[in-house]
């Protein structure tokens, strides 16, 4: 009987031994990569005359060491978590929803318009929460084009997403220009949302209490999609949609509700960012976050947990490069530079992660 159980004990030890090995393996492949790319991006920075660690030291103390810093980080990350969320929905349901930037800017033209009409007829707090989903819906709608044409028609989600992303932002422009022009400034805008008005602070510091709901929805949004019957069928229509229609889902509506979570979420980060932080829209206003965090979910492997993270390094690098390209004469291009680089690199070694596994187990 001990002879037996030998092997059993010999697995169940080296089981142990690789569930023990993983959590190392996945900080390696995390934070190896940033160091390379802080070593690469500092031999640009080097080329072109600025000391690297200069840079290096205000971006860190910008955007994650000083009380300001850490604030104006943490408050960047709560636009970008609804869009994550909104992503996470779409790509763990084989949908490639592109538009993001699209449904961005016409969601926060939206709340940008109606709360400062809505504030002055309504309590405070209900005018925010009406405005918030009426950018959701307009949001919603502007998928709808192409959610209906993969849904009824097949066509690829890829090449219509862009399309009214491309469109999308225009149209905001066109808005912003003509329609909800605010006419009492020179600089072409939305009537701007009084400060008191805005969303609460944060234990008396400059966060938005957008954050907590961001945190809260790309959590529930994982939830949703690993742990019930409701993102298992929205999988299932992803992965086969001929085995999803075998197992009698409705696709076409269920195609169509992946885009319209996904687009609504995106338009709730839209207008937490205007309802809490902004305030208004300029002309030609385009912070071009969604496909920021396109990358970003996809490194996190579309684990909500993982996203949050990952949304707060790219919020520290946009932060403290900002500061950084202000005060060493850098141009605000290089952040975008900076960013590149991390995601390039974490994505290779995601890569040669997957590869090395492959040929382990062959």
């Amino acid at each position: 009987m001990s002879q037996d159980a030998a092997p059993v004990r010999a697995l169940d030890a080296s089981a142990g031994q690789a569930g023990g090995r993983e959590p190392l393996r996945r900080i390696v492949i995390t934070l190896g990569p940033i160091l390379v790319s802080l070593v690469l991006a500092g031999g640009v920075l080097l080329a072109v005359g600025v000391d690297p660690i200069a840079y290096y030291g205000f971006v860190l103390d910008r955007g994650l060491l000083s009380p300001l810093g850490l604030q104006q980080t943490l408050t960047r990350m709560a636009p970008l978590l609804f869009i994550a969320a909104g992503l996470i929905v779409a790509f763990r349901a084989g949908m490639w929803n592109l538009g993001g930037d699209g449904q961005f800017l016409l969601a926060a033209v939206t709340a940008a318009a109606s709360a400062p009409l809505l504030v002055q007829t309504l309590p405070s707090w209900l005018a925010l929460l009406v405005a918030c989903l009426f950018s959701a819906f307009v949001a919603m709608i502007w998928s709808l084009v192409p959610a209906l044409l993969r849904a009824y028609q097949g066509v690829n989600e890829i090449i219509t997403t862009l399309m009214m992303s491309f469109l999308g932002v225009s149209f905001a422009n066109v808005l912003v220009k003509l329609v909800f022009l605010d006419p009492a400034t020179t600089v072409p805008q939305t009537r701007t949302l009084p400060v008191a008005d805005r969303l609460p602070r944060l234990f008396e510091t400059t966060v938005t209490s957008g954050l907590l709901f961001g945190l809260a929805t790309i959590v529930i949004v994982h939830l949703v999609m690993t742990r019930t019957a409701f993102g298992l069928k929205l999988r299932i229509v992803g992965a086969n949609p001929r085995a999803a229609i075998h197992a009698g889902l409705n696709v076409p509506l269920l195609t169509v509700a992946v885009f319209a979570i996904s687009a609504g979420l995106i338009g709730l980060g839209a207008a937490v960012d205007i309802v809490g932080i902004q305030g208004n829209v300029r002309a030609d206003w385009n912070p071009a976050y969604g496909f920021a965090i396109i990358p970003v979910v996809f490194l996190a492997r579309m684990n909500g947990f993982a996203a949050i993270g990952f949304v707060f390094l790219l919020s520290v690098l946009w932060i403290g490069g900002e500061s950084a390209a202000r005060r060493l004469g850098v141009p605000q291009s290089f952040t975008l530079v900076l960013v590149a680089i991390v995601l390039i690199t974490l994505a290779l070694a995601e890569y040669l992660d997957h590869r090395f596994n492959q040929a382990r187990r062959a």
